[in-house]
């Protein structure tokens, strides 16, 4: 009796449990689908990440079909270093090992972040935010990591120091120039010219004057914040250890670090010491 009253249960279980089961695929495909045209997974950030609630997470990033292990280093490797070579991300990135176990380690003089075969990501500060994103991607199977360049080199201080540009800088010269040049020749004429009584004359040459040296302040002030922006960076390369071959205080030691190899370059030695 028992045994006949309990298939019945059994049987009629069966269909509502697949059918949860269908259902909940379906809105997880769904979902994913909604997912995929909301973010643009090719230009996936922090900021991107921050909006993700955990529902889209699970839909985007299947854990069934993570990349994980060797692999995932290698991919996350190769991803960091086209960041860092396109500038997208600023930092120091090594292959390190940890108890026989490699790991990536990348920093800065902001942050650090190592990066485990698992997919796990520990550290602090703005590496923290700016190679998680990376990892959450490199971890999908159907994201193509994009080739890095055969030699990745951190940009040197004359490219962080470009603001306006050279090339602006001497076009504003040149409109001041002008500009004082007509203020002079204006009130010059007004001077010499006895029929140009106008008051219009001086007030416009003076105009013209007060504009034209502004222009040469404008220009002064760029020179000299391109400068300071230089010298600023050149200190933050010091203080990651380009120069002295150490790393900052704040980031973990690993086994045979004596022996780490960066994967990125460092900008030549002569860009690390001030200029004149």
């Amino acid at each position: 009796m028992s045994d006949s009253s309990s298939a019945p249960a059994d049987d009629g279980s069966s269909p509502d449990a697949d059918a949860d089961a269908a259902m909940s695929d379906a809105e997880l495909a769904a979902l994913r689908e909604e997912v995929e045209a909301k973010y643009d997974f090719e230009n996936f950030g922090p900021a991107d990440m921050a909006k993700m609630t955990p529902e889209e997470w699970d839909a985007a990033f299947d854990p069934d079909s993570w990349v994980v292990g060797e692999e995932l280093l290698d991919r996350v490797e190769q991803e960091l270093r086209y960041r860092v070579a396109i500038r997208e991300v600023f930092a120091v990135l090594e292959r390190v090992t940890e108890n026989g176990e490699p790991r990536i380690l990348a920093y800065s003089d902001e942050g650090y972040a190592v990066v485990y075969p698992d997919g796990s990501v520990e550290g602090e500060g703005t590496v923290l935010r700016d190679v998680k994103p990376t990892v959450a991607l490199c971890s999908m199977e159907d994201f193509e990591v994009n080739d890095a360049p055969e030699t990745v080199r951190l940009p040197e201080p004359e490219e962080v120091a470009q603001g306006t540009g050279d090339f602006g800088n001497r076009m504003l010269q040149i409109v001041a120039f002008g500009q004082l040049l007509g203020g002079f020749a204006l009130i010059g004429a007004w001077l010499v010219l006895p029929d140009l009584d106008s008051i219009i004359a001086p007030l416009a040459g003076l105009g013209f004057l007060v504009i034209g040296f502004f222009l040469f302040v404008v220009v002064a002030n760029a020179r000299l914040s391109d400068r300071f922006r230089a010298e600023e960076y050149r200190d933050r390369l010091r203080v990651m250890g380009l120069e002295g071959g150490s790393r900052p205080e704040f980031v973990p030691t690993f086994d045979g670090d004596e022996n780490v190899a960066s994967l990125v370059e460092a900008p030549e030695r002569d860009a690390l010491s001030s200029e004149g």
